[in-house]
């Protein structure tokens, strides 16, 4: 038996793949476990650029400051890095990032295939431009909607959900 929410074939008609009224234990706690796995996300972004900042200033002291001519890459180095840990984890084979992993989550599209680097890189810049405009709000729209899905999600046609062994589990207890 195949997996209904896993499409390999999109000849048919494209539907929803998931239904948050037959099928609740995809949508069940999804908005704090995604709001846990960007802290998370978030620190493996972070940690190695605060890194590279330390080592800039060190360096820097040795250079008699030449070496802080590098601060100047530290921000296109965080976006690039940024865009590239997305791409590569939210687009890759589990369609999450390693925090998204840690929470039994994953980002899937609509009608249920998984993820694309570009898709995946789309979403991560989308999220930040809607965080960057609407901060906390931008959080209020996923308790609206059945899906759990924020703006971004909407835009691009993404949902986030459990992953597959997590609504097992929480089938169980249903």
């Amino acid at each position: 038996m195949s997996n209904p929410h896993h499409f390999d074939d999109l000849d048919g008609p494209r539907v929803y793949a998931f239904d948050p009224v037959a099928e609740p234990e995809y949508f069940r706690g999804v908005l704090w476990r995604r709001f846990f796995a960007f802290i998370v996300d978030a620190v493996i972004i972070c940690v190695p650029v605060g890194l590279a900042a330390l080592f800039i200033l060190v360096f820097g002291i040795v250079t008699f400051g030449f070496g802080w001519l590098l601060f100047g890459l530290l921000s296109p180095a965080f976006v690039i890095w940024a865009v590239a840990y997305s791409g590569l984890t939210l687009g890759g084979p589990h369609s999450a990032t390693i925090g998204m992993r840690m929470m039994e989550i994953e980002m899937r599209q609509w009608d249920g295939p998984p993820m694309n680097a570009l898709l995946a890189v789309l979403s991560v810049v989308l999220f930040w431009v809607f965080m960057s405009v609407l901060t906390p709000l931008v959080l209020l729209v996923g308790l609206f909607n059945g899906r759990r899905r924020l703006p971004h999600d909407l835009i691009i046609g993404t949902v986030v959900t459990n992953t597959e062994v997590r609504a097992n589990t929480l089938r169980r207890y249903r």
